[in-house]
């Protein structure tokens, strides 16, 4: 159902175990450039970036003088490509064409004394990023890479991956993506999280996990018939959902580590959006004494206590990451419109007053932000509302109807469910409303993301 300011510091080069990759830590210390970016705040700004053309460097006692003439290995222009598309994810980098550079690439190396900072200067470019590929004698490859600040013209984040494959070379650009993130914003999981969807293939709907990025596409379920709302313990390392059997609906949690599915029934024979609170419960809609109310169920499938209930239709649970705010919808008042829950007290506020449907609501982890699909004249679209000032916003404008937002790790990034294309895909913005980028999910309707943690890279 639904599922900062910026300091830039002291480089760090290292080299970690990822299948064949190792990372072997040395440390220099830079002054600092200061740029000033708060991707929370209401006026984002844009830095600059530019990709400069992948060199040949030599390494250590290898070096002799026809290094420098060394032909780029066949995976240089597939990894900058990588690389570009993980960076255009992060809507406060401007990526920046060589083309733009007056005099074209101000390079002769990827160190900063190898770069012409002046005419990146001049075409107000903050940050440039270099890639240095090392080809041993061996065949062996290391990879260096370095983002630089035009400011002083100083590496402000560095790292050197050994013995790389073609394999490896798209977690290589996840993992820098997510270090220069985390030099930039201060946050960081966008790289290393996982959006769980419902994929329709055939007669069937199925439960599949992909990255934001659109790697690592797995299929989850594989039971037949109608699979919904999946939604991501906190750790990432299980996903419930619902499962519609022929006769009842069934309670399903599956295991990442083991990969395997339990199916548990309830009273009534009904279980609508079920989801994780933090301390490894879940909360899901039940129809135990004949009205749909949202139930608190431990960790034995049991269910322990009603948290919404009404006369009314009380679905789609959310919480933040304290466990101590619950946001739901209910249709209590007529129509149906977002409420939340004081897990403490046991008080409901209404959170949305306007328009005749608001449903599908997602809170930031953070429990200030609550974001939700709302029925408008020209589709469903999705709106953002504060919880501290009570202020809203409408994030997306179509075409077509978009659908069950769900907020990323970080509090920044929404995924959502949109038809924009013709048939519901899975789209990312953030909490500003930047322009929708559609998550490669094969082929079928996607729809219904939910977002949590997957493994640090």
């Amino acid at each position: 159902m639904k599922n900062n300011n910026f300091r830039i510091r002291t480089s760090v080069f290292g080299l970690v175990a990822v299948f064949m990759l190792m990372l072997i830590a040395v440390s220099d210390l830079y002054a600092a450039d200061t740029l000033t970016v708060d991707i929370y705040g209401p006026g984002q700004r844009k830095v600059n970036i530019i990709l400069l053309p992948p060199k040949t460097v030599p390494e250590g006692k290898y070096q002799n003088s026809k290094d420098k003439d060394l032909p780029l290995p066949a995976e240089a222009g597939t990894f900058s490509d990588d690389l570009a598309k993980d960076l255009a994810y992060l809507p406060f980098l401007n990526i920046v064409p060589i083309t733009d550079i007056l005099g074209g690439d101000p390079s002769r190396g990827v160190r900063p004394g190898d770069i012409d900072i002046k005419p990146l200067r001049l075409s107000k470019v903050d940050l440039a990023l270099t890639t240095g590929w090392e080809i041993r004698p061996n065949g062996d490859k290391n990879l260096l890479l370095r983002c630089i600040g035009t400011f002083n013209g100083r590496t402000i984040l560095g790292k050197k991956y050994s013995m790389v494959t073609e394999e490896t070379l798209p977690r290589i650009a996840d993992r820098f993506s997510s270090h220069l993130m985390r030099i930039l914003t201060g946050r960081d999981g966008f790289f290393e999280s996982s959006i769980a969807f419902v994929r329709k293939d055939g007669k069937n709907k199925e439960i599949y996990t992909v990255s934001p990025q659109g790697r690592n596409l797995r299929q989850i379920s594989a039971l037949g018939g109608i699979n919904l709302s999946p939604n991501w313990s906190p750790d990432g390392n299980r996903l419930v959902f619902t499962r519609l059997g022929s006769r009842q609906h069934l309670l399903c949690v599956w295991d990442r580590a083991t990969g395997k599915i339990d199916q548990k029934s309830f009273p009534g024979n009904t279980v609508i959006g079920p989801d994780f609170l933090p301390d490894g419960n879940m909360a899901a809609t039940l129809t135990m004494n004949g009205n749909s109310d949202i139930f608190l169920i431990n960790g034995n499938y049991k269910p322990t206590k009603a948290l919404a209930k009404s006369w009314a239709i009380e679905v789609s649970p959310d919480f933040d990451r304290t466990g101590q705010k619950m946001v739901f919808t209910s249709s209590r008042f007529g129509n149906p419109h977002i409420f939340l829950l004081d897990m403490n007290s046991g008080v409901v506020t209404r959170v949305t007053t306007k328009g005749k449907y608001n449903t599908n609501p997602t809170i930031s982890p953070d429990g200030r932000f609550v974001a939700f699909s709302r029925q408008t004249p020209l589709g469903h679209r999705i709106f953002v509302h504060d919880l501290k000032d009570g202020s809203e916003r409408q994030l997306t404008f179509g075409p077509g109807n978009d659908e069950e937002p769900a907020f990323g790790p970080d509090g920044y990034f929404i995924a959502f469910s949109s038809s924009r294309s013709g048939k519901y895909k899975i789209y990312l913005t953030t909490r500003h409303g930047d322009p929708a980028m559609m998550v490669p999910t094969g082929n079928g309707v996607a729809k219904a993301p939910a977002w949590g943690k997957a493994h640090k890279l």
